[in-house]
């Protein structure tokens, strides 16, 4: 009997082990994505002042998850380990109690891009983990030993979740679960063609006691609501299954159809301040882009005034270049749409083809190779590189634990 119940135990923290271990590295896999939902988790709790930390906190938590999850998998310092998964599942499940009673418009980011769950759903898979940690770990007494290579197995996975961490900081998601994903196709193509200014809305975002809403101009909130941003979007009646990459001329001239015609390469700039070599950099890029055949997109989240200001110590043969293809857009979309400030997105009819971090800008020879080629291809040969390499991840961490 007391060989069955060990055994149950085991099990219990097994289970509870490998969804810490997906939730964690699901959020490791998009760091980009993590620090999103912990500046609103920081914006929630009152806390924005610490949002200039927010990545680094996602990453953070997201790295805990994942080792306490290879910690429970392998069984290793059981107690410690025990305490710990116990402690940190107690604050999540008490802080999406906080978010099921006052419901505010924010995912709850338990697995990333990848699964969206409701406040709710996310109450309740917290009391079942707290539930299964509970039957494995208490009373705190005759956990049982892991087998010594266990502690070697443990060693070289946190290695290796640590490198992918690294990885992910450096470049884009190998897996992209965000709505800008390959093969989507912009409204822009069959919508936009012939746009006009009034196929969008101003949306004004308030806040009051932790709850954001969204508001029209017609109908603004009363002064004890604060004020948190403005966002442009399409209004219902225009739009369809596509995305929307909404993006305007220093005129205050929305121009998505631009995105939609023929080879565009699009490079995001969600952070726009950039030193004067960067800016080299991306005039290079672009023109190059140009040369090898596609349509060169700037897209920046400032205004005009502030990208003048930006400029003004960038070298005149380069600048021009710059201001040629700039256009204008908004944070959330950039950041979205390319994880990584001054990537590059090749759009080909409208259709999402590939994306590139900055630190792996394409050069002009492989530009050329790439628009002269299969599309279909292209877009085979980027999806299946990026999950294969990350499932093959997966595959090993998991044998490791299990087969070590």
């Amino acid at each position: 009997m007391n060989y069955i119940l060990q055994k149950f135990r085991r099990f219990c923290a097994f289970f509870t082990g490998f969804v810490f271990f997906i939730s964690g590295i699901l959020k490791v896999l998009d760091p980009v994505g993590s620090g999103l939902v912990m500046g609103e988790y920081l914006e929630f709790l009152h806390l924005g002042f610490l949002g200039f930390a927010s990545k680094a906190l996602g990453t953070a938590f997201a790295l805990a998850e994942t080792i306490i999850g290879a910690a429970l998998i392998t069984g290793v310092w059981r107690k410690s380990t025990g305490i710990a998964a116990m402690t940190l599942q107690a604050f999540f499940t008490i802080l999406t109690l906080t978010l099921v009673i006052f419901n505010p418009q924010m995912d709850c980011g338990c697995f990333g891009e990848a699964i969206h769950l409701t406040h709710m759903e996310t109450f309740i898979k917290n009391v079942i983990l707290c539930i299964l940690l509970a039957a494995a770990f208490i009373p705190m007494k005759e956990l049982g030993e892991p087998k010594k290579r266990k502690y070697a197995a443990f060693g070289v996975v946190v290695i290796s979740v640590i490198a992918f961490c690294v990885y992910s900081l450096l470049y884009i998601p190998l897996v992209d679960f965000t709505e800008f994903r390959q093969t989507v196709s912009l409204q822009a193509g069959s919508t936009f063609q012939t746009a006009e200014e009034d196929r969008y809305e101003a949306v004004f975002i308030y806040e009051k006691d932790g709850e954001k809403q969204t508001f029209d101009l017609q109908h603004l909130p009363d002064t004890t609501w604060t004020y948190v941003s403005t966002e442009t979007r399409l209004k219902e009646e225009y739009r369809d299954n596509g995305v929307t990459l909404s993006f305007y001329n220093a005129k205050g001239e929305y121009m998505d159809n631009l995105a939609a015609d023929g080879n565009v390469m699009v490079i995001s700039l969600y952070k726009p301040d950039l030193k004067t070599a960067r800016w080299k950099e991306t005039a290079d890029f672009m023109m190059a882009a140009s040369e090898a055949g596609f349509t060169p997109l700037l897209l920046a989240a400032a205004t005009p005034e502030s990208m003048a200001d930006f400029l003004k110590d960038a070298d005149a043969a380069y600048r021009d270049m710059i201001e040629d293809c700039l256009y204008f857009s908004d944070y959330k979309t950039l950041l979205t749409l390319n994880r990584s400030n001054g990537g590059a997105v090749w759009f080909s009819d409208g259709y999402l083809i590939r994306k590139w971090a900055r630190r792996a800008l394409p050069g002009e020879g492989q530009m050329k190779l790439d628009i002269n080629g299969d599309v279909t291809e292209a877009i085979i040969e980027k999806s299946t590189k990026g999950s294969l390499a990350f499932q093959g991840f997966l595959l090993y961490v998991f044998a490791v634990m299990l087969l070590l």
